[in-house]
């Protein structure tokens, strides 16, 4: 087989050559050969596998000196080296996370001007989830209470009701948790990556079930946030909608890079295809993970794309910004996407941040 230049290398791998001359450097991915008179690197076709596992590793940030390790293994053996890694990276960032709480609550009371994060909090709450106008079964699942709000879809299919009730079910244990927020998060993280594992062991030989997840756990006036999938959050403050969120949709990936106008995405064949999601087959699961602060007068919306995907953004801040409870609105909200044809499973949680009595 013809041997490639580093350039044609590169491009074939979807690399760089300084990429490929700094993994030569570190005995990651040598040249197949060296042309003795031009110094012109070589490399095989064949070495294209090794090439984008290296680019990929170093995409997740794996340090080189841990990648060349784990290229070294059999692949059952890199695959657990992986998941371990990442489950490093999520405790890391869980410490950061809690040490940024801290400097958050240090310069609050350092600054008048800034909310009462110490201030004790309520959250009002109604759920609903609705199987839509077209579907015959369910496969989302919401649930709420005063510490845990949360919203899953699962795939449509055999065991996507399944996914998502086990994706909230796993949270639920956590209530009872009397920890702080940035501490949540580090056990958010934990039942994430023993959700994700659950669900794909229940896989079988002709379906695999996944399902999106997007929950708000409390601790006091904190809110620890995760998020996985195309199920999103949203916040009322001030009169201001905000989304909190980030879809992990191929068409949200197309629209970041360019490719797609946001009108054009909202409209495009694949806007459910999505690129994460809760047993998708990744390893390790990646998750957004976050801080908040709740203020009396927020008013939290959770939702699945049988809501969002239907009713634009003018409807669904009208309908939040009525000065009605969070039942009515909750009820609403359904209205909504049933008059847009609620072609899909329609799941909500509207919840309003009160001062404690």
């Amino acid at each position: 087989m013809e041997l490639l230049t580093i350039g044609a290398f590169a491009r074939a791998a979807g690399l760089t050559p300084k990429a490929l001359r700094l993994y030569a450097e570190q005995g990651l991915l040598l040249p197949a050969a060296v042309d003795p008179e031009s110094g012109y690197r070589l490399y095989d076709p064949g070495q294209l596998a090794h090439a984008r596992l290296v680019a990929q590793l170093r995409a997740v940030g794996m340090p080189l000196v841990e990648i060349r390790t784990v290229c070294a293994l059999e692949p059952a053996a890199a695959a657990e080296a992986v998941a371990a890694y990442w489950r490093r990276v999520t405790v890391d960032v869980a410490d950061r996370a809690r040490q940024v709480a801290l400097l958050v609550e240090q310069l609050s009371e350092r600054n008048p001007n800034m909310p009462d994060t110490n201030s004790a909090v309520m959250i009002r709450h109604a759920v609903r989830c609705d199987t839509g106008a077209v579907r015959e079964s369910n496969e989302d699942a919401a649930y709420a209470s005063d510490r845990l709000l949360a919203v899953a879809d699962g795939m449509r299919g055999p065991g996507g009701a399944a996914a998502s009730t086990t994706a909230i079910d796993a949270l639920r244990w956590l209530e009872l948790a009397d920890l702080s927020a940035a501490d949540l998060i580090t056990l958010l993280a934990g039942a994430v990556d023993e959700i994700d594992r659950t669900v794909r062991s229940s896989a079988s030989s002709e379906h695999q079930p996944v399902t999106t997840l997007t929950a708000l756990l409390r601790a006091g006036s904190q809110l620890a946030m995760v998020h996985i999938g195309d199920t999103r959050a949203y916040l009322l403050r001030g009169g201001e909608l905000s989304q909190l969120t980030q879809d992990h949709t191929w068409v949200q990936s197309q629209v970041e890079h360019g490719k797609l106008d946001p009108r054009e995405a909202a409209a495009h064949p694949r806007r459910a295809l999505l690129t994460r999601a809760l047993g998708a087959g990744g390893s390790p699961v990646e998750v957004d993970l976050a801080l908040r602060t709740a203020v009396a007068g927020d008013r939290y919306l959770l939702c699945s794309d049988g809501l969002a995907a239907v009713v634009d953004r003018s409807a669904l801040h009208a309908a939040l910004a009525a000065d009605v409870d969070p039942e009515p609105t909750a009820a609403r909200l359904v209205e909504l996407a049933y008059a847009a044809g609620a072609p899909d499973n329609v799941a909500c949680v509207v919840a309003d941040v009160a001062a404690a009595a």
